[in-house]
């Protein structure tokens, strides 16, 4: 497909967690079957694991723990707390020093405020995120790993405002900071380019995901409990350069404050074959990620 480097997500066939804690060979594994194809990882991914931590009890949280968890939100919660802890060892163990994911979030159901919620409601819901979250960042921290929190709708912060206010919150925790992802903030209609660039000291690590909107009179941004890919919805993924993202004001932004991290593909698109549209965005990738200019232009005319 073209890639040089991969996200590895710390879930399900795929990595086996309780292994790369405890067994030193199966980290040599991971090591080298990146080394035989050539590709690196800069970062693990947690994201259904960090869901856990801060979290209202849920259902639907029990096809993200282990099966003999199913039905105990509080062995959930603490299965979540503590795999997010063990993965700060493993991160450094593997030379990996950024761990993406979510946080989970106590008051996404007060997202429409009906019925009435105070402002207290919602300030004890952020500062239980931090209450949860900070036994975990002082694991982080030991290990010189970094969190980064993908915003994203259903967590503590989902858009521009949320996020200032838990960075705000999260300032005692420099391990604590954002995987920038464009598409969840697009079909909200914040323009990523300026949420980059006003956060950008808190940005870790970048997903490109390309999304489009496709309000018609008909459709909402809530999605009509409509699922992804249908036509009805008001937006819907899909593989980068086919939305409506503009990757080249990110690819600026990024390069004026140097951002050195990767450019990690998240891929989605319902309505596009899986290995034809993940090949054609890493190239895309690789075609827009340009270099800044290292010259003034009017040098030239000056000299």
């Amino acid at each position: 497909m073209g890639y040089d480097g991969i996200e590895i997500a710390a879930w399900g066939n795929s990595f086996d967690i309780e292994k790369a804690y405890s067994d030193p060979a199966y980290i040599q594994f991971i090591q080298n079957t990146l080394k035989k194809y050539n590709l690196q990882c800069k970062a693990l991914a947690a994201h259904i694991i960090g869901q856990c931590v801060g979290d209202a009890p849920d259902p639907r949280l029990d096809n993200f723990a282990p099966p003999n968890l199913a039905g105990n939100p509080e062995a959930i919660r603490a299965w979540g707390t503590e795999t997010m802890k063990k993965l700060a060892k493993i991160a450094a163990e593997l030379g990996v020093h950024v761990v993406t994911g979510f946080t989970g979030s106590p008051i996404w159901k007060y997202l429409y405020s009906f019925p009435q919620t105070t402002e207290a409601m919602i300030e004890a819901g952020f500062d239980e995120i931090v209450e949860r979250w900070a036994p975990i960042l002082e694991e982080f921290r030991k290990y010189g790993v970094k969190f980064a929190l993908e915003v994203h709708p259903g967590e503590i912060a989902f858009d521009y405002y949320s996020t200032e206010k838990l960075l705000d919150k999260f300032k005692e925790y420099p391990e604590f900071g954002l995987n920038f992802d464009p598409s969840h903030l697009l079909w909200q209609g914040i323009q990523p380019h300026l949420f980059l660039r006003d956060f950008i000291k808190h940005v870790f690590h970048v997903h490109m995901k390309d999304v489009a909107v496709t309000l018609d009179g008909r459709t909402g941004l809530l999605g009509s409990h409509i699922d992804f890919g249908d036509s009805r919805r008001g937006w819907n993924f899909r593989s980068l350069g086919h939305g409506d993202v503009n990757f080249e004001e990110i690819i600026r932004v990024l390069n004026e404050f140097d951002y050195d991290g990767p450019l990690s593909v998240e891929w989605e698109d319902s309505g596009m074959d899986r290995i034809f549209g993940a090949t054609e965005a890493a190239a895309f990738v690789k075609k827009i990620n340009f270099r800044k200019s290292n010259v003034k232009f009017d040098e030239a005319i000056a000299n």
